[in-house]
Order: structure tokens, then sequence, then C-alpha cells
């Protein structure tokens, strides 16, 4: 006994219905994929250091 099963895809107002050129790529000013290895791993640590100075102010 073989059953047959169906979908129907239709989108019925769901979403955007414009295409991607409605939105085009923006140009970034600073990106951290730009920079060189030691900034980027200079970046890291300061974003680290900072994380870990709002968890030690939290648990003051």
């Amino acid at each position: 006994m073989a059953h047959t099963h169906t979908h129907d895809h239709h989108h019925h107002g769901h979403g955007h219905s414009h295409g991607p050129a409605a939105h085009p790529a923006q140009t970034a000013h600073w990106s951290i994929l730009r920079m060189p290895v030691p900034a980027r791993l200079l970046a890291a640590l300061a974003v680290s250091a900072g994380l870990w100075g709002v968890v030690w102010l939290a648990m003051r």
C-alpha cells in the first residue's frame, strides 16, 4: 500500500518579498579581518580583559 505525500510550497506574505539587490552590501570602515595577526591578538586580549573586568565588578 503506497502512500504519496505532496507539499505545496507557496509563500503567502511570509517574510520579505524583495530581492537581495534591495539591501546592497555596505563597505566596512573597520574590520578585524583586515587587521594583521598581532593586532588581532591584542584586540582579542583587550576584549577579554574588558569582559573579565565586568565579571570582576559583578562579583564584588
